[in-house]
């Protein structure tokens, strides 16, 4: 497999850590997104949208969106499982999952950074990105107030997790105040003691600057 992505990309960081908790292996190729890399023609011959990840099979069939690619993952590739098998767990895994992939993440992103540094300058896309993570991320501690760990959802990592860490390598990075979730980053912790996570982690890539 080929994994398109950049070392801080956390959608990127998602797809690292399911492929380590499998065992698979995917060669890695960077695209830096700050040059643009992403929007050459190739890459978008590969992605329209131009945005990383995308995973190439071994088929060569050509998948995009982290969250599509981690369940794809987990279908063709269950053990260890990413979700529960009973529903209801099922459906408190994924709501955590995407409170962060689809609420969080996307509008403290690079593009959405960009056009709010055009609206007000570099200190509110600054204040926008920490205040979206720290609003966020209060949400997600107070989702898993009636859970016990180590990790999110019990005594293994799921999709949750897996969506969890990287979104706290951006709150640091945007200066939020990580005081304010004691659950979460002690699940984080929890993580970052497995080799599948410590491995997929943004500083121990071969692109990492």
């Amino acid at each position: 497999m080929i994994l398109h992505g950049y070392f801080r990309s956390s959608a990127a960081y998602r797809v690292r850590i399911a492929l380590n908790m499998k065992g698979l292996l995917a060669r890695q190729v960077s695209h830096h997104l700050r040059r643009e890399e992403q929007r050459a023609p190739a890459y978008l011959a590969l992605n329209p949208q131009g945005l990383v990840p995308t995973l190439i099979t071994e088929s060569g069939a050509v998948l995009t969106q982290s969250l599509a690619i981690l369940e794809w993952l987990d279908e063709t590739h269950p053990h260890p499982p990413l979700l529960p098998r009973e529903p209801l767990a099922r459906a408190h895994v994924r709501a955590f999952a995407y409170a962060i992939a689809c609420d969080i993440h996307p509008v403290q992103n690079l593009k959405v950074l960009a056009e709010v540094r055009k609206l007000g300058g570099e200190d509110a896309a600054a204040e926008w990105a920490r205040r979206v993570n720290q609003d966020g991320l209060d949400a997600c501690e107070a989702m898993l107030k009636d859970w016990t760990g180590p990790f999110c959802f019990g005594a293994a990592p799921t999709l949750a997790d897996i969506c969890l860490v990287p979104q706290l390598v951006n709150a640091r990075r945007f200066g939020a105040d990580l005081s304010r979730w004691p659950k979460l980053t002690a699940i984080e912790a929890a993580c970052k003691a497995l080799p599948a996570f410590a491995d997929a982690a943004p500083e121990n890539q071969p692109d990492a600057e």
